[in-house]
């Protein structure tokens, strides 16, 4: 064995190191979510002022002002209340995981303090691999899906840097990053190799880039779409006099409104989809080079189609008045269901030209 050779090899031992390092870094940020959820169970009083104050503020502002002028009292006109949406109830945001409590807020902060060096870790995992076999770090399902749930975590984060609430985010991100992560670590592994002939190309840098990272914000607004669901559901009962459980209580109520669920799953998903659709016309080009066709009807191009028209179905529907609401986020979910098939399904349980991971 030649030196490049070893050198490579203990750069692909060492990424596998990082990576299985990262999953236990993963798994105190799972514990420290866990440890903020738990506390903020019961913080009952702390969330329930928190939950009450935009209530109060609101309105406080719609009513009726009375100024003074010249010893005259002056009635002002009170400021409309309008709904963010057709059939949006007017329900404020709840207070977060940590519902209030100043203990399990640290915790929380520890939590997401956490994930920033687990994705560290990771991502460093993924450039010691990629160093390893001197291409991209996305030759295979494990590479994949290492690089994926990276991405996926980096979005998490930067929506966090961007000052955007998404903190009740992070237990369902850590626990389906540590699954995707024991799937790719057990069953998924590959041996660090070079690639088939047609497969050496720059389009692998653009199009499977472009695909892992819209893959990764659809992930975080299926997660949004999900939560809607609950959460639209519980704002239901409660409007309808009915009595959610306990377990629907405490949790629930601490996540933002339905209202504000459905907006972000929304933006994030049409912010993405020209990003999608590009994916596709980059994948068509990358297979005139490669097989001197650009479109084959091979099962992974057929999947790629639905899921951008199942997308395009979720988009449309959101600007259709009788389509907004549960029944869009039910076709938000199916969309995504779509993408989860075309990446373990197709590649698993069915032959074709994109398959050539392995398992």
């Amino acid at each position: 064995m030649n030196l490049a050779a070893a050198t490579n090899e203990s750069l692909a031992e060492m990424s596998n190191v990082l990576i299985y390092s990262s999953m236990a870094v993963y798994t105190l940020a799972f514990l420290a979510h866990i440890a903020e959820w738990v506390l903020g169970s019961r913080s009952k009083v702390g969330r329930t002022a928190a939950a009450l104050t935009p209530a109060r503020t609101a309105a406080a502002a719609s009513a009726p002002q009375v100024k003074t002028a010249g010893g005259t009292a002056v009635l002002d006109r009170p400021k409309v209340v309008t709904r963010s949406a057709s059939g949006a109830r007017d329900v404020p945001d709840g207070p977060g995981a940590a519902g209030g409590d100043e203990q399990g807020d640290l915790y929380g902060r520890i939590a997401v303090s956490l994930t920033t060096l687990a994705f560290l870790v990771e991502a460093a995992g993924v450039v010691t691999r990629a160093v390893s076999v001197q291409r991209a770090p996305w030759g295979n399902m494990y590479e994949f899906s290492t690089t994926f749930s990276t991405v996926a975590v980096g979005a998490y984060l930067g929506f966090l840097l961007a000052k955007k609430n998404i903190r009740w985010m992070g237990l369902p991100l850590v626990t389906t990053v540590l699954l995707d992560l024991g799937i790719a670590t057990t069953w998924l592994y590959t041996e660090s190799d070079q690639l088939v002939p047609a497969l050496h190309s720059y389009w692998l840098w653009i199009h499977v880039s472009t695909a892992i990272f819209c893959g990764a914000v659809f992930y975080l607004g299926a997660v949004a779409t999900l939560l809607y669901l609950f959460r639209d559901s519980y704002e239901s009962k409660l409007a309808g006099g009915g009595s959610p459980s306990a377990f629907a209580r405490s949790v629930l109520e601490r996540l933002p409104a339905a209202a504000s669920l459905d907006k972000f799953a929304y933006r994030v998903n049409a912010a993405i989809f020209p990003l999608w659709t590009f994916t596709i016309i980059a994948g068509a080009i990358w297979a005139g080079d490669a097989w001197g066709r650009y479109w084959g009807w091979d099962a992974k191009e057929v999947w790629s189609f639905i899921t951008w028209v199942a997308y395009a179905a979720y988009l449309h529907a959101r600007a259709t008045a009788g389509w907004k609401g549960r029944k869009a986020a039910y076709i938000a979910l199916i969309a995504f269901a779509c993408f989860l098939f075309n990446y373990y399904g197709v590649n698993i349980f069915v032959n074709s030209k994109h398959s050539y991971a392995g398992v």
